[in-house]
């Protein structure tokens, strides 16, 4: 009986060469491929677990100074003088840029007024928004030097800082959002399509 399905088996199969499998492996080697003793297969998974290339190495943008002098402050009078008399809207105008519209200028300005008067020491707050400028904006100087100079020179620092944002487009009387829309308008404006007059006889 055995023998019959094997006879019948045979008839029915198509006749394979001598020497072939009847199922294809996974992998076929071609003829370039060299004899290492090694199978196919795990040649060809060991290539996959292959580690990547290394990435290239990442280039630092260069530090650049403030582009306005420590007391260089008749560059702007007006900014000056509101700075001497009331330093907490010089304040308030700048963390509410630095904070990219996040606070405004009436809260951080009362909150560095209630440390003057409270503390008396209000460049304990100020500095920070000092170093948050620089690493910003990509300039020169050190969290321990902002310290110094807010401590120091507090009028000073903060008019330099006002004017760094001023000579970076920013209109600091309009505040963080009125600059945006300002920003947002100008762009709308250059993607307007011009339209021409018809001919004229």
């Amino acid at each position: 009986m055995h023998q019959t399905m094997a006879s019948d088996y045979e008839k029915v199969s198509p006749s394979l060469p001598t020497g072939t499998a009847p199922y294809p492996p996974p992998y076929f080697a071609t003829s370039t491929d060299q004899a290492t003793g090694i199978p196919v297969s795990s040649q060809y998974y060991s290539n996959q677990n292959q580690a990547p290339p290394p990435l290239p190495p990442i280039t630092q943008i260069p530090l650049t100074d403030f582009s306005t002098g420590l007391c260089d402050c008749h560059q702007d009078v007006s900014n000056c003088c509101m700075t001497f008399w009331c330093p907490c809207v010089t304040f308030g105008r700048i963390a509410e840029i630095v904070d990219k519209g996040s606070s405004s200028c009436g809260a951080s300005g009362a909150l560095y007024a209630l440390l003057t008067f409270v503390v008396g020491c209000p460049c304990l707050y100020s500095c920070f928004y000092r170093s948050k400028m620089r690493l910003t904006y990509n300039l020169k100087g050190s969290n321990c030097g902002d310290c110094c100079l807010h401590f120091l020179c507090e009028g000073c620092a903060l008019c330099q800082e006002y004017r760094e944002l001023k000579n970076h487009g920013f209109d600091m009387k309009i505040g963080w959002h009125g600059n945006v829309e300002r920003q947002n308008r100008g762009v709308a404006m250059a993607m307007a399509p011009v339209v021409h007059n018809g001919m004229s006889r």
